[in-house]
């Protein structure tokens, strides 16, 4: 516990925290090693509780749900609990390319499958309707659903503004040692960078009723556009001559890292993370296009075995008329 507490004390975060105390090694950055305040690994066992009560409703009603979007869900969460409750929070304190990887797990990769698992959907389907009291908080869901807040949320200038932001405005200031000196500040960083790739990504699939643009190409572009200025960011992280964050910039002596070889390591995970994630939802993203290219399809076959093709009739006989039309205003003799 000395140790532990002189490692708090030596990079300057107040509060009860564990921090390791022995040179990183991956046994130790896999071991499971929760917070005194384990604020994440509850969160994570709160969502999946709820997750597995709402599909447990609806198998008791007789609907289904997809297996895909629950085991999305299952990943999403536990991505969360590996960062947030293992050797990688409490070294993510100590080394920069850890924290790196913590933030870009919690903003880049996790969100995805989180989105994936389609949770408002099943909120929506599991809340009791009607008009009254029992009512309300589905009402009330739909009501923020289509409220201005959340068209202001999904609109692309915000989330690219909050995406760019979780990267230069918090490393390159220094809001980054500010919000490392307590351990509220701490939990305060790691819930924004898990907020900011749910909204960041969530007007990009719209697997849930997200506000915002439906039309897949301006969706892709949407996705296009957070790349050039993520790999600005990694590229300014490696090619930095001196430590862009005050708190990484004093190892333990005994550790012997070297600071700014680390720094190279964050920049080098930073951009990396900016690729695995874009082909993720790039093939999410050509799945859906696909699949509403096909229900499109069958849809407008059975409207047309229901009426006997009326509608394409009904546009033939127009040509029809018009060429008809054109024919009889044409001047006799003229070709």
């Amino acid at each position: 516990m000395n140790d532990e507490m002189t490692m708090n004390m030596h990079n300057g975060m107040s509060g009860p925290m564990w921090m390791p105390s022995a040179p990183p090694d991956l046994a130790g950055l896999l071991a499971w090693h929760p917070q005194p305040y384990a604020l994440f690994p509850v969160l994570c066992a709160l969502l999946a509780v709820l997750y597995a009560v709402g599909v447990l409703r609806l198998r008791r009603r007789g609907v289904s749900w997809p297996i895909g979007r629950t085991v999305s869900w299952a990943v999403g969460v536990a991505l969360v609990l590996w960062v947030t409750a293992t050797g990688i929070e409490g070294y993510g304190m100590a080394l920069f390319s850890v924290h790196m990887f913590q933030h870009m797990i919690l903003t880049m990769l996790a969100p995805v499958f989180l989105l994936l698992g389609a949770p408002v959907t099943l909120l929506l389907r599991t809340l009791p309707t009607g008009k009254g009291r029992r009512g309300a908080p589905r009402r009330a869901l739909v009501w923020l659903l289509h409220s201005p807040i959340a068209k202001v949320g999904a609109h692309p200038a915000f989330t690219l503004a909050l995406f760019i932001f979780s990267l230069y405005g918090i490393y390159f200031t220094p809001i980054f040692d500010v919000l490392m000196s307590s351990v509220w500040g701490h939990y305060f960083m790691l819930l924004h960078f898990l907020m900011t790739g749910i909204i960041y990504f969530g007007p990009v699939l719209m697997v849930d009723p997200w506000p915002g643009s439906k039309n897949h190409l301006l969706r892709i572009m949407l996705m296009m556009s957070g790349l050039p200025f993520h790999a600005f960011f990694a590229i300014a992280v490696m090619m930095s001559e001196t430590p862009i964050a005050r708190f990484f910039a004093s190892p333990p002596p005994s550790w012997n890292v070297d600071v700014m070889a680390d720094q190279l390591w964050a920049g080098g995970l930073t951009w990396v993370f900016g690729d695995i994630p874009t082909i993720m939802v790039m093939i999410a993203l050509a799945i859906t296009w696909m699949r509403s290219d096909d229900r499109l399809a069958r849809r407008t076959d059975r409207q047309a075995d229901r009426d006997g093709d009326a509608e394409l009739n009904a546009y033939n006989a127009y040509l029809q008329r018009l060429a008809e039309h054109e024919a009889s205003a044409r001047p006799v003799g003229s070709r």
